[in-house]
């Protein structure tokens, strides 16, 4: 498995991705020997009858990702539907977002602010967060090569860009990282400062999380620019299937529409 493991890290696979795939390969080599199509297909039928959809498809991607590595000839493994949710749960809102960006600015507490803002006006997943440099606010934008060698392109809007330079001309940054150290700010750490951040301003922490704001953004984007298709190439989606969740309400947004709508 080492080969694999550096297979991965070649890829620029996040660490957290890495364990995952690392650990589905060894429960397919523990379980089926040899690997034929059909030994696949059995151990898709246990990891469909033992874990959750998500959980099944996300060891059915490792698996195929493996089988790639092992330059296996035979089929790859599709994965099972998952029935989404009408509705999104748990999203920040608008106005909860609003409340953490300007409490954060009373407090002049600038590290965190721009944490916040970055998550919420590039739309970035954290892993990626971590990466942006001073260079990129130079640019007013960051490239990005996709699992699957696609170049994506992350742009820093210009307002952002004005208020990252001057805190990096206040705080003397000329190069580098943004956020600190990339082996020392995790994104468990990033989703913790987060999450203490939202009790300082009693927002509710359940809402305060990394992918929310990606949430937020998309949520905001396409209420202003409908083209679908640029904002999944925004965020770095395959399928523009996947990015259609966005078009949907939130469970407190649907309620209020309910509640104005019926008055009979």
């Amino acid at each position: 498995m080492k080969d694999f493991e550096e297979y991965l890290q070649a890829q620029d696979y996040a660490a957290n991705t890495i364990s995952s795939y690392l650990f589905a390969a060894k429960q397919l080599e523990q379980n089926i020997s040899p690997i034929t199509n059909q030994s696949l297909l059995e151990h898709k039928e246990w990891l469909v009858s033992s874990f959750a959809p998500k959980t099944a498809n996300n060891r059915i991607g490792a698996i195929n990702v493996y089988l790639d590595f092992l330059g296996y000839n035979g089929m790859r493994l599709k994965g099972v539907r998952v029935q989404q949710k009408p509705f999104l749960n748990n999203v920040i809102s608008n106005d909860e977002y609003r409340r953490l960006r300007d409490g954060l600015t009373r407090d002049e507490d600038w590290f965190w602010y721009f944490v916040v803002r970055f998550l919420a006006c590039t739309g970035v997943r954290v892993s990626e967060l971590r990466k942006f440099e001073h260079a990129h606010v130079l640019a007013g934008h960051m490239d990005i090569v996709s699992k699957g060698q696609k170049l994506r392109r992350v742009y820093i809007p210009a307002n952002l860009q004005t208020e990252a330079l001057s805190w990096c001309t206040r705080e003397g940054k000329t190069e580098g990282v943004l956020f600190g150290d990339r082996s020392a700010l995790t994104s468990r750490g990033i989703a913790l400062g987060l999450k203490r951040a939202a009790e300082r301003y009693d927002i509710n922490p359940d809402v305060v999380y990394p992918h929310s704001f990606r949430h937020l953004f998309a949520k905001n984007f396409i209420s202003k620019n409908p083209d679908i298709a640029f904002l999944a190439d925004l965020m770095g989606h395959e399928s523009i299937e996947t990015t259609r969740i966005y078009l949907r309400r939130t469970a407190a947004e649907q309620r209020r529409a309910v509640d104005e709508a019926i008055d009979w």
